[in-house]
Order: structure tokens, then sequence, then C-alpha cells
């Protein structure tokens, strides 16, 4: 619950200098000994932090005051959620949503109204989104903490809010880097600038004035503190490499989906969680994040060539990405208990050449695995496999590629003979009947006709002759 001190230093320092809550009692234990009194509990030790000595400055208690002060709301939070319990996990949040979901479906009222089931759903939800928002607070105060103590060292006065509830410093507004400013100079006096590196610099802002840069081809913005894209991105209309790898980003613009030049897109490293919808017309390179599900509009990306989707939380794969026939190399690994099955679909991929599933919780591989006749290379270890069995997964991908299509064809030739059976038994039923209603009828007829006849008989006879007999 506490800030983890290699991500947030500053804050995990001023956190542990925070008073603790602890409860009184009024009454003494019951076991306490007025003449024998137990020796008094040790004071604890303050735990050291090597912090100090590279900020000496957090020792002045004036600057300590002021960051306990900044970081309140950080404090009650961690208060409430300690209270509430640890964070679920997503594969208990994913199943929250899904059965809500299923209840509103179910339900033309209100679904809340004395439904428990809802209620706890609602609760699971309800305290991921807290823990969520407290991991977003977090990196907050860290950076304001780091602006209170840069400005602290510049030699600023520490000022309180009006309302004297929080703690902050006079400061100004974050003086651009250097090399951004160096940059726009540039494109101002007409020069046609076609490459940007930005990478290690430290940036927490993409700078809004380079959605102006037209001509820009590659743009690096790597290894930075960068959490949002801002919608001007769509003005860089001939970029075509975007390297966004290594930042905070949680999520990307739709507006992205506007660069119709870009093919390759590179947001490995990142805090994102799911991709937009518009997001079809380039390369991408996602590892590293936390998303468990790819847009179905992937299946759009008809040149990609290069997809790389491990270390992150993939529950499985959409049955679009059939689509994606000039697809070469596909990167699934380390999705570990998300990733349990492939679509059949997968088997429409008739460019792939290497396709990597190690780490993951695969049992099976698709029926039609047989049908990726272009695969060489193949990485299924650390799976549960069964299909195909571990001997034949020990002779190679083209020992895998010959089993699965064996199987696959006993499985079509089954499926015919089950369809052909189930014809005949339909055609024999129906002749059945259709005989079995023809003798019905014939025999119906003949009785109605013997039955005429004979009173055709009696009607025709001569009387005379009948006295004379």
């Amino acid at each position: 619950m506490d800030p983890n001190p290699k991500n947030f230093p500053i804050l995990s320092y001023v956190m542990a200098k925070l008073p603790a809550v602890k409860r009184s009692f009024s009454g003494a234990p019951a076991d306490f000994d007025v003449e024998n009194p137990a020796d008094p509990e040790p004071k604890p030790q303050e735990p050291h932090f090597e912090l100090t000595e590279r900020m000496p400055h957090l020792k002045n208690p004036k600057l300590i005051s002021a960051m306990r002060r900044a970081v309140t709301d950080v404090a009650k939070t961690r208060s409430v959620l300690e209270i509430l319990g640890t964070r679920p996990d997503h594969e208990a949040v994913d199943a929250a949503r899904f059965r809500l979901s299923e209840l509103k479906a179910q339900s033309s009222g209100d679904v809340k109204e004395g439904n428990e089931d809802y209620k706890i759903c609602e609760a699971v939800i309800t305290l991921d989104e807290m823990h969520e928002a407290y991991e977003k607070m977090l990196s907050e105060g860290e950076r304001k903490l780091e602006r209170i103590y840069e400005a602290a060292v510049a030699g600023d006065e520490l000022i309180e809010e009006e309302g004297g509830n929080e703690g902050r410093v006079l400061e100004e507004e974050e003086e651009m880097d250097e090399k951004v400013v160096e940059i726009l100079k540039e494109a101002e006096s007409g020069k046609a600038i076609e490459r940007v590196d930005l990478s290690n610099r430290k940036l927490r802002i993409f700078p809004e004035a380079f959605g102006k840069l037209k001509s820009l081809v590659v743009l690096n913005l790597s290894n930075n503190q960068l959490e949002a894209i801002p919608d001007s991105v769509a003005g860089l209309e001939n970029l075509e490499e975007l390297n966004l790898s290594a930042n905070l980003l949680e999520s990307l613009p739709d507006s992205i989906g506007l660069l119709f030049k870009l093919k390759i897109l590179d947001v490995s490293g990142n805090k994102l969680t799911a991709l937009p919808d518009s997001i079809s017309h380039c390369r991408l390179i996602i590892y590293l994040n936390k998303i468990r599900f790819l847009p179905t509009s992937i299946g759009e990306m008809k040149s990609l060539r290069l997809l790389d989707v491990h270390f992150n939380e993939l529950h499985g794969l959409p049955h679009s990405i059939g689509k994606l026939t000039n697809l070469q190399t596909l990167n699934l690994s380390s999705n570990f208990s998300d990733l349990t099955e492939l679509p059949n679909t997968i088997a429409d991929l008739t460019s792939l050449k290497e396709l990597d599933l190690s780490n993951n919780q695969i049992h099976a591989l698709p029926d039609t695995f047989g049908r990726l006749v272009n695969l060489t290379k193949l990485n299924v270890d650390q799976n549960p496999l069964a299909i195909p069995p571990k001997e034949v997964v020990a002779e190679g991908v083209e020992a895998i590629k010959d089993y699965m299509a064996k199987r696959w064809a006993e499985i079509l030739e089954e499926e015919r003979k089950n369809v052909h059976e189930v014809r005949e038994q339909t055609q024999a039923s129906v002749l059945t009947r259709s005989t079995s209603w023809l003798s019905t009828f014939v025999s119906n007829v003949t009785g109605t006709v013997s039955g005429y006849l004979g009173g055709m008989g009696k009607s025709n006879a001569d009387p005379y002759l009948d006295q004379q007999l």
C-alpha cells in the first residue's frame, strides 16, 4: 500500500515521516502488574534513507513540513485503501465486469434493486478503480515533491495556499527543453525538419507545437516521462516512424489513427491497457504494457508485417487477426496465465514465418494450424501443450505442421461421415414415413373400393332371379 521507494523515492521518504494513526485504549491490559511493570518497548528506529545523502535539503524541517502538506491527499487515500483491503487481481475484475454485463442484459428494470450479486461485482470494480486512482496519485505526488525540492534548492520561499490545508512552492512554468526550442526555431525559419530525436531528456509534456512540423518523418521520444499524447499529433501528416517507448503513457489518442503514412509505432514499456480502434495503419511494437485485448480494427492493418505483443496481459486474439495476410512475424510470448487459446482464424495468416507462443498457458494449437505453410520458426516452450503431444513438438515446426494438418484432415473426414450418416438416416426416415403413409392410403382406398363395389352389386341384382333361386 505504501509507495515503492524505487519508483517514488521522495514520496516514500516523506510518507515514512507522516505520523502513524494508532488506536488508544482507556484501560490497562488485564495482566498489567503495577509492582513489576514490563520493560517499555524499544522505540522503533527511523528507517535509513540513502536519499538524504543525495538530497541533503530533505533534512530541512520546514521543507519536510511543506512536503507533508502537499501529499495529504495521498495519505488520506492510503488510509482508506488500507481499510478496504488489497487490490483485486485483474481476473476477478474482468469476471465482475462480465457478470455485470450479463445481469444488465437479463434485466429490463433496475438491476441494482435488491440484487446482491450486482452489488458485489460493482464493489470489486470500484475497489479496483480506487487503487488505479491511488497509483496515479502517487505519480502526481512524486512530481509535486520534486518541484518543491527543486524550488527549495533554488532558494524559492516556501508558502502555503489559501486555507492552509496544502503546501506548495512559488514555481514558474516548466522551462521548455533547450533542444525543443532549437528545433521549433529552425522550423519557424522555414527549414524542413525530417528527423527529431528527443529520447532520454526527461520530457513530461509532448510539445503541442510539434504538430506543425509537417515535414517530420521520424520522431523519437523514447525514455522520457510522457503521460499523454495530445490530439495535435495528427498534424504530423508525413510521419512514418513514431517511437514512444519507455514512457508513462496509459492511453493513446484516437487522433493517432489520422497518421495515414505511419509505418512503425513503438509504444513498448508504457502503462497501456488498450489501443484505440482508430489504430489500423502501422506496424505495432507494443510489448511491456498491460494490454488485455487488441481492437477488432487491427484486422484492417493490411500491410502489417510485424506484431510484437509479448509481456502484456492478453486474454486472446480477435478473430479479425486472420485478415493480416501480410504478417510475417508474430510475438505473443510471456502473456503467461492470461493467454490460453488462439482463434482458428490464425491459420489465415498465410505469410506468417515466425511465431513465438512461449511462456503462456496454451493447451492446444488451433485445429487449422497446419495451414500455416510458410511458418519456419515456432516457439511453444513453457506451455502445457497436449495437442500436439510433446514427442511431436520435440521434432520441430515441420513435424508440428504435419501432425496438425493430418489431424485437421481426420476431423474433416469424421465430420463428412457424420453429415453423410445423418443425411442417410434422414432419407431413410423420410422413406419409411412415406411408405407407411402410402400403405395406409392404399389400404384405405382398397377398403373404400371394395365397399363401393359390394354396394353396387346389391343394388343391380335381378329380383326375379333371386326369387327363382
